[in-house]
């Protein structure tokens, strides 16, 4: 007969395996949520043009796969990373409302913290491990002298992984010297899983937290013209039929005009139009003058590239107008200025938040993003506004996800490896999936420093050691909220400078242009007498 405490412990041990397997459960299902997501998402951008080329040459094709493959857990454990913060926000939040719910049991700290510790480590991998293979692997031919086929070109790429591993631990080992001589000896230099690898993470996560402070910014004024040119934009007080079938004679009108200097060969058209704008004085040139610059006077074969280019602005306005019209009208007259409203609200709640956090590491009320203590989730709420404030949380820190993505592609250099549909080549995705990857996992760094919530970094992401820095914390909330505040001043401001540089200018050559007149005419009068 088994006694009490054996019967017990018994009890504790098959319940810790049974929410052991439930949370590996869990973590698979989300993987691979993430996975055929990342995997669709890869499959639209990636370039289909060297099919024909891998169905003839079969190791080809299984190297290209298994790049393929591991660029979408790339991918995957990146979009992980970027909702680590919101879901363990939502969680927290869930399990504070329904605390004794029997559907959200499984919803527990173990779970969190256990996520957390994977996405961790599987960005190490990633960044470290896949990415760099998939590269090597593509351009691997296999050593010289060795059966070809994939495992020679497995082993080569092995070979020199591992190589380029040894150089970066080098170069590591010699980075932790300089910044730390107290703790570099040969025990540290033995101590490769507890001491190197998280220095070497944390170097990376500070190149992608400053990544995030030139992406960040820029993104939001960015994401205004990313928005609008998916929206249709309201016309108030424009009949749009009117103007659709103005466009549409006016293309029509082109498109003989085109179609007659291509027949004919003519690459002007004579006689000129007449026009309000010539006036008297032109009369006393020895060559007829253009009243405007427009395209019936070009002359030596411009007429036809004019009258092209001159088609197709107005086949893009007259398509923008069609679609205009044939929207329903509250979509078209509301959705866009909601847009509009909502992006300006979350750049200037996130300005105001980086300016408030600012504020209170001046004065000592907000502490280091540096983790000091242990989390358990569901105990109290972390917003003051409870599930309004945790909802507004949630909605910033996606909203920093979205721009600092938008903002990257703004970068000079990142700008040649962008994703276009159907045509990036598999080189490009791998640059696409470590740039992603290194943004995401600096993502909870970014909203801890700048005070978006205050939900603690768990796991070793809590752990890195220059977050315990104040200096550096207050310099970085210092220059993100400087650059957001200056980035939607220059977007608001910048059309209102515009229009008063070009009345200026207008002005400035209405006067000159005046005077030249008056002396043309003067002129003319003249030679009269």
């Amino acid at each position: 007969m088994l006694q009490p405490n054996m019967e017990d412990e018994a009890d504790i041990r098959e319940q810790l395996f049974h929410n052991t397997v439930r949370e590996y459960i869990i973590f698979l299902l989300l993987f691979l949520i993430l996975y055929i997501s990342s995997y669709a998402l890869i499959s639209r951008f990636r370039w289909r043009g060297g099919e024909d080329y891998l169905d003839t040459d079969e190791d080809e094709a299984t190297v290209y796969r298994i790049s393929l493959w591991l660029c979408a857990s790339a991918l995957a454990v990146s979009i992980g990373a970027a909702l680590l913060l919101p879901v363990s926000i939502a969680s927290n939040e869930v399990l504070i409302l329904y605390p004794n719910s029997y559907y959200v049991k499984w919803l527990n700290s173990s779970l969190i913290q256990g996520l957390w510790n994977l996405i961790f480590l599987f960005s190490n991998m990633s960044l470290f491990v896949f990415l760099p293979f998939a590269y090597l692997f593509t351009e691997s031919e296999g050593f010289v002298g060795y059966r070809k086929g994939v495992m020679a070109r497995v082993y080569e790429t092995v070979t020199v992984l591992c190589l380029l591993g040894a150089m970066v631990l080098g170069m590591t080992y010699i980075l932790s010297a300089v910044l730390d001589r107290q703790k570099s000896s040969l025990h540290t230099l033995l101590n490769l899983w507890s001491y190197y690898l998280p220095f070497l993470y944390s170097c990376v996560s500070f190149v992608g937290v400053v990544m995030l402070l030139l992406c960040t910014p820029v993104g939001f004024v960015r994401l205004f013209g990313v928005v609008g040119s998916f929206l249709v934009k309201p016309q108030f007080l424009k009949n749009l039929d009117e103007e659709f079938f103005a466009y549409r004679l006016e293309e029509d009108c082109i498109k003989r005009r085109l179609e007659n200097a291509k027949a004919t060969g003519k690459s002007y058209v004579s006689p000129v139009p007449m026009s309000p704008a010539a006036s008297s004085y032109q009369a006393a040139s020895e060559e007829p003058l253009c009243p405007s610059p427009s395209l019936m006077c070009l002359r030596n074969g411009a007429l036809q590239r004019g009258l092209a280019q001159r088609l197709e602005d107005i086949q893009m306005r007259r398509h923008t107008l069609d679609e205009q019209r044939r929207t329903w009208w509250v979509r078209r007259t509301l959705l866009y200025p909601s847009s509009m409203l909502a992006l300006l609200l979350f750049s200037v709640v996130t300005a105001f938040l980086a300016v408030q956090n600012t504020l209170q590491l001046l004065v000592g009320i907000k502490a280091l993003p540096l983790s000091t203590r242990q989390f358990t989730l569901g105990i109290s709420s972390l917003s003051k506004l409870g599930p309004i404030g945790a909802t507004i949380e949630v909605a910033v820190i996606l909203y920093l996800a979205v721009t600092s993505a938008v903002g990257l592609y703004t970068l000079p250099g990142v700008r040649l490896v962008r994703p276009r549909l159907h045509s990036t080549p598999l080189t490009h995705l791998i640059a696409n999936c470590a740039l992603l990857l290194i943004l995401s996992s600096a993502l909870p760094l970014l909203s801890r420093i700048l005070g978006m919530t205050n939900f603690d970094l768990l796991g070793d992401f809590g752990q890195i050691e220059w977050l315990g820095s104040f200096r550096l914390v207050l310099l970085y909330n210092v220059i993100f909220a400087a650059a957001a505040i200056g980035c939607l001043a220059t977007k608001f401001t910048a059309t209102v400078r515009k229009e008063i540089y070009a009345r200026l200018r207008s002005s400035l050559l209405g006067i000159f242009r005046r005077k030249r007149i008056v002396v043309a005419a003067a002129t003319l009068s003249s030679k009269d007498d």
